[in-house]
């Protein structure tokens, strides 16, 4: 299984492909599933922001195209503009619905270069459930 560290250099590898010409904000993504299948993803914008994809979903919909169904382990999430790159509102319902009821590790890099981590339960607590 992948550590931390190299989920998240993953990541920061997935946010050299990124296609961000409107917000200059590049953003990998790295998911380790249960069945140790990783799927990387990167931020992709179009000029119609509403039709732009996210790293984290663009992971994700790569991981369902492929035909994973083990269930999410952690996702490492890298921005070299901005240090604890959190993902947005959709991308963390994304993550707690395909979790399938896990509390998904978040893996982050600190202000200072270090390795941090949060739980999807923790930063997106009252998500919408229609079951």
């Amino acid at each position: 299984m992948l550590s931390d560290e190299e989920l998240l250099e993953k990541a920061k590898e997935a946010s050299e492909n990124a296609y961000c010409p409107y917000s200059e904000f590049p953003v990998g993504a790295c998911i380790l599933y249960k069945s140790s299948k990783i799927f990387k993803g990167c931020n992709i914008e179009n000029a119609s922001y509403g039709l732009s994809l996210c790293a984290e979903r663009n992971a994700m919909s790569s991981a369902i195209s492929s035909g994973e169904t083990s269930g999410i382990e952690k996702i490492a999430i890298y921005s070299p503009k901005s240090p604890k790159c959190f993902p947005c509102g959709a991308c963390r319902q994304w993550l707690q619905e395909l979790s399938k009821g896990e509390n998904v590790k978040i893996v982050l890099e600190n202000d200072d270069g270090s390795t941090c981590y949060y739980y999807i339960n923790d930063i997106f607590p009252y998500s919408f459930k229609l079951i």
